[in-house]
């Protein structure tokens, strides 16, 4: 995913954002800010409390690589001091295009910091397949890194920074509620290690190839199942098929925002079962204490 090419530069605010904070100030509103995706909404809410009011992009069951904003969105955004972004799909396309109609818009990354995984190609009759959705080319790093709790702690440290850098009278409460924040991730990370302490298969099986940071990080391997962001052909279904039979996978995790007729397939030839996952949900925390709980029982 390419770098915005406009970033969020603490100290330089510009004339809307200005006129925004003077509101703010004199207790008008709360600082408008955006996300794209609902994961970001918990996160800016924790940190920024009642003084913020955050507006998302993506829907719920909508997919950040085909999304396109409302024209109701783009003229909300009038009103925005942040942007806060997070390298889904969609801001590739539409991150120039608001930036054109905002010039004034702070827009910030909050993946600065991270080392960005490359999307693994899955390998079937001597070609390699990049499994990814359409809006991912080939040589694109992998978007999803809010499924790691440690990316998660980056992501967080960056949205309190640029929260602190246009409201810095309130920076110890952005703060102190990034410290609560991290407490809580922290735990989480030790949790989801337990759950997945005893589990025997480090491999499972996906649709979408959405959970890289999170294999990485607790030392397991996703198999996509999707072939260039489409089902995958007939024959290619055979080989998933004897490559599950072989890997002794049961469970077919899939999402609700790409089609599951694959993982269903799969599913039925092996006599097992399709468990959905959500990459996307609102509350973070208890979101991915349930996932590692159906990796954990699909991988014993």
């Amino acid at each position: 995913m390419k770098r915005y090419s406009r970033v969020f530069l603490p100290g330089l605010l510009s004339i809307s954002a200005v006129l925004g904070l003077l509101q703010y100030a004199e207790g008008a509103d709360k600082l408008p800010v955006f996300v794209s995706i609902l994961p970001q909404r918990f996160v800016v809410e924790r940190i920024g409390g009642e003084k913020v009011d955050v507006s998302v992009m993506v829907s719920p069951g909508q997919s950040p690589a085909t999304y396109e904003p409302s024209q109701k969105q783009m003229a909300e955004l009038s009103r925005a001091i942040l942007f806060f972004g997070i390298g889904v799909p969609f801001e590739l396309v539409w991150m120039p295009k608001i930036t054109a109609v905002y010039p004034d818009l702070r827009i910030v990354d909050t993946r600065a910091g991270i080392t960005l995984r490359s999307m693994k190609s899955h390998h079937h009759e001597g070609k390699s397949h990049e499994s990814e959705p359409p809006a991912h080319s080939s040589g694109e790093k992998d978007p999803h890194v809010w499924l790691s709790p440690k990316c998660m702690i980056r992501i967080c440290q960056n949205t309190c920074a640029a929260l602190a850098g246009v409201d810095p009278q309130n920076r110890a409460f952005y703060e102190a509620n990034l410290n609560a924040l991290l407490e809580d991730l922290n735990q989480l990370d030790r949790e989801i290690r337990q759950s997945l302490a005893s589990v025997r298969s480090r491999r499972f099986m996906v649709f979408h190839p959405a959970w890289g940071y999170f294999a990485d990080e607790y030392e397991l391997e996703q198999i996509p199942i999707e072939i260039e962001g489409k089902e995958a052909t007939a024959r290619a279904l055979v080989r998933f098929i004897d490559e599950a039979s072989e890997e002794g996978v049961k469970v077919i995790f899939v999402q609700k925002q790409f089609s599951t007729t694959s993982a269903k397939a799969i599913a039925e030839a092996i006599e097992g079962r399709v468990v959905p996952l959500d990459p996307l949900a609102l509350d973070y925390l208890d979101n991915l204490r349930r996932i590692a709980r159906a990796l954990g029982e699909g991988l014993k």
